[in-house]
């Protein structure tokens, strides 16, 4: 019922979508960052962690 309201109404969802796509984006960035610096810190020591990764 008020997706067609919300699409005409769109100035101020599109400035809040903006904001969440741009924290989604540094929370992504973080996360892959992070998972970079654990697969280099298993390389570094050897071990390898086998089975649950996502």
């Amino acid at each position: 019922m008020s997706q067609t309201k919300r699409k005409s109404d769109s100035s101020g969802a599109d400035a809040k979508g903006n904001e969440r796509q741009s924290r989604l984006a540094a929370a992504l960035r973080a996360n892959l960052k992070k998972r970079k610096a654990q697969t280099r810190s298993r390389k570094e020591s050897g071990t390898q962690e086998q089975g649950n990764e996502d």
